[in-house]
């Protein structure tokens, strides 16, 4: 009888590492454009029978330097090339296991109900369509959904007229809630945010050639030992997760979707 309880003792600590890697959180950073598709993906891998997947939503810009200053995260997941090249120069990810995994449309929002439809187009009257508001933007400076809008302004020629009355963001769904409460008259925000909220109408798309390509791509970090990062990365790009982007509007890239 001894020599099972021993034995049983001994499973039971064997067993305890191996419990323990399996009930632990995996925790991501993820661009704030992605909360409700991310969301989806993540119950759909916790259903499976996944850990459980603890996010963190926020500028792309903000998380990359809380990754830097030392925040723990599992995985990021970044609305640019841009700051996922500086985690990657600053050796806060796996360059291994970086991938391209979303892409997304730029639009134009009004609240909804107001019918407003326009033709983005050089020199269109954006100016003159504010009628004395403000144009909602994630921060321009920093933020990508921001830099996107910025950089299709200036190729349309309305950069230098529009700044000044630009409402910044911290983030792009803080851009959206300025449209959706009325205290913007339209924002430039992704489809996929336009796609969310209800009380927000698309006015007009950007011409895909007037910014680069809206890419996510996602990486396991650097300091990440989280066994169960991996299975839920690998998740994200499979097709099983596809539906929950495609639902909100993002082009799944690579394996996940279509390219």
């Amino acid at each position: 009888m001894m020599r099972f309880r021993t034995a049983a003792v001994i499973l039971l600590l064997a067993l305890g590492p191996m419990r323990a890697a399996q009930a632990q959180d995996v925790v991501v950073f993820a661009a704030a454009s992605l909360k409700n598709a991310l969301d989806d993906a993540a119950h759909a891998f916790e259903r499976q029978g996944g850990a459980p997947v603890k996010i963190s939503y926020a500028a792309s810009s903000q998380l990359a330097k809380q990754i830097d200053s030392g925040a723990p995260a599992d995985i990021f997941i970044s609305a640019d090339l841009d700051w996922m090249n500086y985690a990657q120069q600053h050796n806060l990810i796996q360059p291994a296991m970086r991938k391209d995994l979303l892409g997304n449309r730029l639009v134009l929002v009004a609240p909804a109900g107001s019918g407003v439809k326009i033709d983005i187009k050089p020199g269109f009257g954006l100016v003159a369509m504010l009628n004395g508001g403000r144009l909602a933007m994630a921060d321009p400076a920093s933020v990508p959904a921001g830099k996107y809008g910025k950089a299709a302004l200036q190729k349309l020629g309305l950069w230098d007229a529009v700044a000044p009355h630009v409402a910044g963001a911290e983030n792009v769904r803080a851009a959206l809630l300025y449209v959706d409460r009325k205290e913007t008259p339209l924002g430039i925000v992704y489809a996929t945010d336009a796609a969310s909220d209800p009380n927000v109408e698309i006015a007009g798309v950007f011409p895909e050639n007037t910014h680069p390509p809206i890419i996510y791509p996602v990486a396991l970090t650097a300091a990440s030992k989280n066994p169960n990062a991996p299975k839920f990365l690998a998740f994200l790009e499979s097709p099983a997760a596809a539906p929950a982007f495609e639902r909100q509007g993002f082009t799944v890239l690579g394996a996940g979707g279509a390219k």
